[in-house]
């Protein structure tokens, strides 16, 4: 491939785990791949949490907004070859044709944005880490040369991987 893959993380709000999981593939995709976020009802603004961790942990965050998946959908929108939802309420949700016709699969993260108390900034931890795992295995996976049906076992997989700390309730 010439161009880097292009990665879709989808949530309804669009304000903390498909906008973490973009920054941490941006970052360690190694020019590999593009990540973008959206959300089928975008909030309008990230939570301050998710910016707050991901500046704690180094992440450029400029730039990050949210946005409506229908930015994707649109005539111009990047080609893409990979959309992953991130919570479950998004991957029930009927989505948009995607151009491309890009490989899906479901990563459903629990909502740290629920959580609305002191537990709150270790919930966006948790949230991070399962999403940066989860990351971390698809881009071990030999893209250039694993066949379409392995690689969609391969990114279903992923999803239902158990990523909670090992201290984590």
């Amino acid at each position: 491939m010439t161009r880097p893959y292009n990665v879709l993380f989808l949530c309804t709000g669009n304000s903390a785990r498909s906008i973490m999981a973009e920054a941490i593939l941006n970052k360690d995709g190694g020019g590999r791949f593009r990540a973008f976020s959206a959300g089928s009802f975008p909030k309008g603004e990230v939570h301050p949490e998710a910016m707050r961790l991901l500046n704690e942990l180094g992440f450029t965050t400029d730039g990050y907004r949210s946005k409506s998946w229908d930015e994707f959908a649109a005539d111009g929108a990047p080609l893409l070859d990979f959309v992953f939802t991130v919570c479950d309420n998004a991957a029930g949700e009927v989505c948009p044709v995607w151009p491309g016709q890009p490989m899906t699969a479901h990563w459903g993260i629990e909502d740290p944005a629920a959580v609305e108390d002191e537990r709150q900034p270790q919930a966006f931890r948790n949230a991070f880490y399962a999403l940066q795992r989860r990351i971390g295995l698809f881009l071990a996976l030999p893209l250039e040369s694993i066949d379409e049906l392995s690689l969609q076992t391969r990114l279903r997989e992923i999803g239902r991987s158990d990523d909670r700390a090992p201290n984590a309730a």
